[in-house]
């Protein structure tokens, strides 16, 4: 046989993160082959209180050491039962309680990766803890049995159990207790002396208690560089010196590309070579590094790199609320070791991401200060996943290490919750982006949220969107209900708070490039549209572009020091006025020239040329929408409303354009009101004259309609009749809206 292959030092390390039991052989000689229900054993009776559990001829009582599965083959992890209770039925209502037990496990030393640890540890030696975890009675394998190394020795004089007996593999000795957190010991016991059953279990918790640290120790002193030895694993496999590394690294969810061993030649009988697949390697992108005198050389270059929506700042300002709810949230799930999912929504652009991997930033280095237990954190963005399914390998890589199929990593993620575990780290997952992981069943919304709700998941789930209803839109019931009541919304930000960020970001620049009124400005006119701080950033960083190029051009032609030719109503003011801002200075101004430029799409430029009719028709149909709500309208509903609009408008430049004039109706006015009501007095002859020039039907609405199907921003239905097509609007309401906002000859039509 070929020899077994060596265990790598990751595999190695993951292996002490997911195992670490006692190794165990034939663990089902005591329950039978036949599974049978457990039923209780009650003290007195069926109403009495619950002091054991029977599953056909095994039983187990309070104060047991009991041995439980383990997801390791061949491993088994060593408890005592504290105390039995009944836990809600997962599958349903209709289905009988399940029935559970409070363990207080043992602890090995393979499970201890401080280095602090103990080094004169027996082979069989287990450390009592005080950590509790709540398993079904289906998980109970056998019973154990614990006792002094001087009650070993003297049953087993030659130090170890044959391996003919039926206790072989089931005798442990105790002579210390330990919090496993802080890799504390308390003094040496003897064990029959302070345990002899269930009456002793509370006074052996507080024993390990009171003789170990509960909470890390901060160190004194600043660490260097935020790296602490203890944060690394040491890689024991012999003699020779080994480079530690780095814990966190293992839960890592982007893979790092790392030394492969070579690949193998394998011996068969048949005189084959066979060579083992090598691993899938990754080779990184070329990079180019900039050095930070050429993109920092003057205060325009600073001011746009640090206005870049990509730039990461120090700290989040106006989000400490949020900040906070998350930060409490995730610490009670990580600390308690628990599941959990939480619901993240606001709009674009207002902090929701950077706010929560800032949080995990702060969590990892509560974790480096040893006073926040370790956990997994990764990120999944359902804008950067081909399919859905692929979280799956996403979540089973950051755990693991392994990366598998999106299949097989589904059937080994339901194992892996479902399986308890004392020594599961808990996994932090942040669902970005979470409308792009809707399936069409829905399946990967259910698993997700469903996992945190399993009692040795420890999943904790960031669901992250931009839309508050969006569970109750589009996701089923069973899904919604799942993912919880905690919910986070992230309201936009109001101008002040977006005048701060970008303040905050400016701090840096020596110079002082951008007016406050022009931050101010550009503050305001985003917040009253979307309240999103990358807008707002990128609207000051074209406008530091647009200073920088006039800043530019004004050196090279020698007016650095001359005002900037703005348009004024009071010329000669502005002459005068020689304490103007200087060329190269983001003004207001500067800011509408960013503004116009990011608004200033094609199709936006393309509405804004459009002639006065074909506007007028654009607002009527929208108007028709916004007032009936359907989204088709017949040409004549639209003429109507346009008549309508430019009557009450009281606008000049309808009033001169597309109303008929005065003098062109005189004559139709009386022929109509002649033949109506015989010869009126010419009073009322010029009042009827006037209500037909006010109600007279706007001019040039057919070739108007005709031009803008033609290109494309509304649909015509072709009809016998021209007033009896249907219109509707081809492009997105929002455009036009956004094209005819500051359009002034549309005023007073509601476009405003």
């Amino acid at each position: 046989m070929p020899p077994k292959r060596k265990r790598t030092k990751l595999e190695q390390a993951r292996h002490f993160l997911s195992g670490g039991g006692v190794i165990r052989e034939d663990s089902d000689d005591e329950l039978g082959d036949e599974d049978h229900p457990w039923e209780w054993i009650y003290e007195d009776g069926a109403a009495g209180h619950i002091i054991g559990a029977r599953m056909g001829s095994f039983e187990c009582f309070i104060g047991d050491a009991v041995l439980l599965k383990a997801p390791v083959e061949n491993e088994a992890w060593v408890a005592l039962i504290h105390d039995f209770t009944e836990g809600e039925p997962e599958d349903g209502d209709d289905k009988e309680p399940e029935k559970l037990a409070n363990m207080i496990w043992f602890s090995s030393e393979r499970e201890i990766r401080s280095k602090k640890k103990r080094s004169d540890f027996l082979q069989n030696e287990l450390y009592a803890t005080t950590n509790f975890d709540a398993n079904p009675l289906t998980t109970i394998n056998g019973k154990a049995k614990v006792m002094s190394p001087e009650t070993f020795q003297a049953l087993y004089p030659n130090g170890t159990v044959p391996r003919n007996s039926k206790d072989h593999g089931k005798v442990f000795v105790c002579r210390r207790g330990v919090n496993t957190r802080t890799t504390t010991y308390t003094d040496e016991f003897v064990w029959e002396d302070v345990y002899a059953g269930a009456k002793d279990i509370d006074a052996l918790i507080e024993l390990v208690e009171t003789y170990t640290v509960k909470t890390r120790a901060r160190r004194a002193g600043k660490r260097s560089k935020g790296i602490d030895l203890d944060d690394f694993v040491a890689d024991d496999d012999g003699d020779e010196p080994t480079t530690p590394r780095k814990r966190r690294k293992l839960g890592a969810a982007t893979p790092t590309k790392a030394k492969q061993p070579t690949p193998r030649k394998l011996q068969t009988p048949t005189g084959r070579k066979i060579t083992t697949k090598k691993a899938l390697e990754f080779t990184p992108l070329g990079t180019r590094l900039l050095d930070p005198s050429q993109t920092k050389a003057s205060p325009y270059q600073l001011a746009r790199s640090t206005l870049h929506v990509s730039a990461v700042p120090n700290a989040l300002p106006c989000r400490e609320s949020e900040f906070e709810t998350v930060y409490s949230h995730l610490e009670a799930a990580i600390t308690a070791g628990t599941g959990a999912c939480i619901y993240i929504s606001g709009t674009p652009g207002t902090g929701k991401t950077a706010t929560v991997r800032e949080v995990v930033a702060s969590l990892q280095a509560g974790v480096a200060d040893e006073q926040l237990d370790d956990f997994y954190f990764v990120e999944i963005n359902g804008m950067k996943v081909t399919d859905p399914h692929q979280s799956y390998s996403l979540l089973w890589e950051a755990l693991k290490g392994d990366r598998v199929s999106s299949a097989h990593a589904l059937e080994l993620l339901e194992r892996e919750f479902t399986t308890p575990s004392p020594r599961r780290v808990p996994c932090v997952v942040l669902m970005d982006e979470l409308d792009q992981l809707v399936t069409r069943n829905q399946g990967v919304m259910y698993n997700f949220f469903n996992w945190p709700q399993l009692r040795h998941s420890r999943l904790i789930v960031l669901a992250v969107a931009n839309t508050m209803d969006l569970p109750e839109r589009t996701l089923s019931n069973k899904i919604s209900s799942r993912l919880g009541l905690t919910r986070i919304t992230f309201p936009g930000y109001t101008h002040t708070q977006l005048m701060t960020i970008i303040q905050s970001r400016l701090e840096g620049v020596g110079q002082v490039i951008v007016e406050p009124d022009a931050i101010q400005f550009a503050s305001r006119k985003v917040a009253a549209v979307s309240g999103d701080a990358r807008r707002a950033l990128d609207i000051c960083r074209r406008a530091v572009e647009i200073a920088e190029q006039e800043a530019v051009v004004a050196k090279a032609t020698g007016k650095e020091n001359e005002a900037p030719d703005t348009p004024s109503k009071t010329p000669g003011r502005q002459q005068n006025d020689i304490r103007g801002p200087k060329r190269g200075v983001v003004t207001i101004g500067t800011v509408k020239r960013a503004i116009n430029e990011a608004t200033s799409t094609p199709l936006a430029a393309y509405l804004r040329a459009l002639p006065l009719a074909s506007k007028v028709l654009l607002a009527a149909l929208l108007a028709r929408l916004r007032r009936t709500g359907i989204t088709e309208s017949t040409l004549a509903d639209v003429i109507d409303e346009a008549r309508k609009m430019s009557i009450v408008s009281q606008n000049k430049y309808i009033e001169a354009e597309l109303l008929a004039p005065f003098d062109e109706l005189q004559e139709a006015a009386d022929e109509t009101f002649a033949g109506a009501i015989g010869t009126p007095s010419r009073r009322g002859r010029l009042a009827a004259r006037k209500d037909i020039v006010r109600a007279a039907r706007v001019i040039g609405m057919g070739t108007a309609a005709q031009e803008l199907a033609e290109a494309g921003i509304i649909g015509v239905e072709a009809r016998h009749g021209d007033r009896v097509g249907r219109v509707r609007l081809g492009v997105s309401e929002e455009e036009v809206r956004g094209a005819f906002r500051a359009d002034e000859e549309l005023t007073g039509l509601g476009l405003g």
